[in-house]
């Protein structure tokens, strides 16, 4: 019996050794919180921020900085370290070009899962933007269009063959068994999953949580979702959810929002809102991979459905 734990990164990383460099110790606090050692562990990786460095440099380098206004702007850091990356990795994502080679990436690091028996399980365990990802590809229609090209279709299959109770073969694939979310904008993307929008993620995501409370004998998913009280990024989701799924959906998912602080959040605080904090809002998006916290709950929750 294996435990598969997916973890896939936010906006603003761009190097694949940090992130699994931070990935892989979180991977080890849980296992240690989980007291895992009666149990397979299997961590997989989906690092896709080198994706979009090319096109934001261009359009720092030579859409931004040659121009003659430039130096006339404010917050010019905090307008291209911090903006330009997080709504430029978004933009880039959205993109059919970018966003299909994130597609492969994920359908090849999921081959891992290939191999799995009816025993095992998944845990996902997504940064930022990197929960928007993987929520897209799974639940959005627009990955169904058959003008997308071949291999692009055929991974998007692959995907979401892996895991059980998705279309087209819900009874196949790996058991999704808990969902953990840091510094989640899943609730601004909420914004355009109106009916009938081809980024609607509704529809497949009721039916995969109907699909694991039967499988889990009516017991509802796990889900924790993090929050650090100075990341901008971040949003609670126990009332958002319900949002998306109706009076009988909201009864498949078990959503709880966890707040994190480090030891200097209390001197903050007077100036929680002001823009400093906002302005040093990176450390704070930054700070769940490290944060002690995170890997406490994780493991309990694991432990708890052992």
């Amino acid at each position: 019996m294996t435990d598969y734990v997916l973890f896939i990164h936010g906006v603003k990383t761009r190097h694949k050794e940090a992130f699994c460099s931070s990935a892989k110790s979180l991977f080890q606090r849980i296992m240690q919180s989980a007291n895992g050692d009666s149990r397979d562990w299997q961590p997989i990786f989906l690092f896709w921020g080198d994706l979009n460095t090319a096109a934001q440099t261009k359009l720092r380098e030579e859409g931004f900085k040659k121009s003659s206004k430039w130096k006339e702007f404010w917050f010019q850091d905090f307008r291209t370290e911090q903006i330009l990356e997080f709504v430029g990795d978004a933009a880039l994502y959205l993109s059919r070009h970018v966003g299909s080679q994130v597609v492969e990436r994920l359908a090849n690091e999921l081959g891992k899962l290939q191999n799995a028996t009816p025993d095992d399980r998944l845990h996902l365990v997504t940064h930022s933007w990197g929960t928007v990802i993987l929520f897209d590809i799974l639940f959005a229609s627009r990955w169904d269009d058959k003008d997308l090209d071949d291999k692009t279709l055929k991974y998007v299959d692959i995907i979401r063959r892996s895991i059980s109770g998705l279309e087209p073969e819900p009874p196949s694939g790996v058991r999704l068994a808990s969902i953990h979310t840091m510094g989640s904008p899943i609730a601004l993307f909420n914004l355009i999953n109106v009916n009938g929008s081809s980024h609607d993620l509704t529809p497949q995501l009721k039916e995969l949580l109907r699909s694991i409370y039967q499988q889990r004998g009516n017991k509802p998913l796990p889900w924790r979702n993090f929050s650090h009280p100075g990341d901008p990024i971040a949003y609670p989701l126990e009332q958002v959810i319900p949002l998306l799924l109706d009076s009988e959906g909201n009864k498949f998912v078990q959503i709880e929002d966890i707040m994190i602080r480090n030891k200097t959040s209390f001197l903050m605080q007077p100036f929680s809102q002001t823009l400093l904090p906002l302005i040093n809002g990176g450390k704070a998006h930054g700070s769940y991979w490290d944060h002690p916290d995170v890997p406490k709950v994780i493991g309990e929750v694991v432990r708890s459905s052992l």
